[in-house]
């Protein structure tokens, strides 16, 4: 039996690797640049959803075995995470 919150994590990666692998066939069933690039780019929404997602339901699932000051430098690392990539 899986733990819930990882079975959820897990689930999620695999709708996101399944939308990865869908949208690859899109690209060669579409042989044009322009269409390849315009899936290509509705895949960079869906990236950083799935990591925030992701993240957070594993947070919550070890929220309650850290210490505040432990709580905080997570946060600050997904803050981090998530300047980097949506920063331009």
């Amino acid at each position: 039996m899986f733990d819930k919150i990882v079975l959820s994590m897990a689930t999620l990666r695999l709708i996101s690797g399944s939308l990865e692998i869908i949208a690859a066939l899109l690209m060669l069933r579409f042989n044009q640049v322009e269409k390849a690039l315009i899936v290509n780019s509705s895949l960079a929404l869906v990236g950083p959803i799935v990591l925030l997602t992701t993240t957070t339901i594993g947070f919550i699932g070890v929220a309650e075995k850290l210490s505040w000051g432990k709580i905080g430098w997570v946060v600050l690392g997904i803050s981090c995470l998530m300047f980097g990539i949506l920063k331009k």
